[in-house]
């Protein structure tokens, strides 16, 4: 994509980008992340100009491995800025980590704590499990929808829907079904017009599709 840059600013693809970054845009990652989960919604909230800084959390920090062996390296729980917006994908990982008590309590501090929480896939049964999605609606990966939900007995899971809003918790399902929710996050927090310029941007087709 080309860029043009000038003395504090720069011109990236149709958006006029600042080098001030306002917020954090905070990405949980794990062993056995699923890639996309985490990295689609970053490419598009990176193609936000003017707004994000994306950083990657685990539990320790270091080096964690996605399903697909990409790699990344990461921050500690202890050092993310909890004002920021926090995204949790799913994956493979998961499936251990819904049975870590000190995983899930440190996972609930955090979202108690964040203005938003976004979760991809089965990134909705690790939010479950911390009891903060009690009563909300939500869904999760189709594929595993009812050991999903097992892990949130007391959620309102909506199998139907592609994303979903609640409050501050916006749950989506399968993969990539993430580009969808982080559209729709984007629309209801800048303005449909960005959401769709930003579509475009990747050539994209959304889904807005949501209960």
């Amino acid at each position: 994509m080309n860029y043009i840059a000038t003395d504090d600013k720069i011109v990236f693809g149709m958006f006029l980008r600042s080098k001030k970054i306002m917020k954090n845009f905070n990405i949980i990652l794990f062993d056995e992340f699923e890639t996309l989960d985490a990295f689609g919604p970053a490419e598009v909230i990176g193609n936000l100009p003017d707004e994000y800084l994306l950083n990657c959390y685990s539990l320790k920090g270091g080096i964690v491995a996605s399903s697909q062996r990409v790699s990344a390296d990461t921050l500690p729980f202890s050092g993310i800025d909890t004002s920021g917006v926090l995204l949790i994908p799913g994956g493979f990982g998961v499936r251990a980590l819904v049975n870590d008590k000190e995983y899930i309590e440190q996972l609930r501090l955090l979202a108690e704590k964040a203005p938003y929480v976004l979760t991809v896939c089965t990134g909705s049964a690790l939010l479950a499990k911390t009891g903060l999605l009690n009563g909300r609606n939500a869904t999760t990966n189709k594929t595993v929808f009812d050991w999903a939900c097992s892990n949130g007995p007391e959620v309102c899971w909506v199998k139907r829907a592609r994303w979903v809003k609640d409050g501050k918790f916006y749950t989506s399902s399968g993969v990539s079904a993430g580009l969808d929710m982080i559209f729709g996050f984007i629309s209801d927090k800048h303005g449909a017009d960005i959401a769709d310029a930003l579509a475009n941007e990747i050539e994209y087709v959304r889904n807005p599709d949501y209960f």
